[in-house]
């Protein structure tokens, strides 16, 4: 049923959350896992304060992906096959994307859980994911909320 499972992560809780699921199906299936980490430049730019970025703090921002990917892909089962990726992009759209190239049967990731307002202002990458993936998306809440 699954021989490829997507796990986007962000290093956030529910994204860690969702590493036990992913880990868990992959191993019940015998399907390879890709642990994927999307670089959004414009926002983490911003968010740095670098307005747009340097050469410096994007190098910086994919160490640190690549980094999150590894720690990720080491804390899935020990016979679980896993491959990692950091790409650049709109993480929704780069997520879909990664998805359809690499021929995910399942999707997945963490969400925040957001509601009323606040998704609104902040809007929610999983939401997008799940309205607009090809393959079923299986979303995991942070457990200590």
């Amino acid at each position: 049923m699954y021989d490829a499972v997507l796990l986007p992560v962000d290093g956030s809780e529910p994204s860690d959350a969702a590493v036990a699921h992913a880990g868990a199906i992959a191993s019940q299936f015998d399907a390879a896992v890709h642990v994927l980490n999307v670089v959004d430049l414009p926002t983490e730019a911003v968010s740095a304060g670098v307005g747009g970025g340097t050469s410096n703090v994007i190098e910086a921002l994919h160490e640190d992906a690549e980094e999150l990917v590894a720690e990720t892909a080491a804390a899935l089962p020990e016979r679980v096959e896993s491959t990692t990726a950091v790409i650049e992009g709109a993480p929704a759209a780069a997520i879909r994307e990664y998805a359809d190239e690499h021929d995910a049967d399942l999707i997945v990731m963490g969400t925040h859980g957001r509601t009323g307002v606040e998704r609104v202002l902040l809007g929610s990458t999983t939401e997008r994911v799940v309205r607009t993936a090809d393959c079923p998306v299986l979303t995991v809440g942070d457990a200590s909320e």
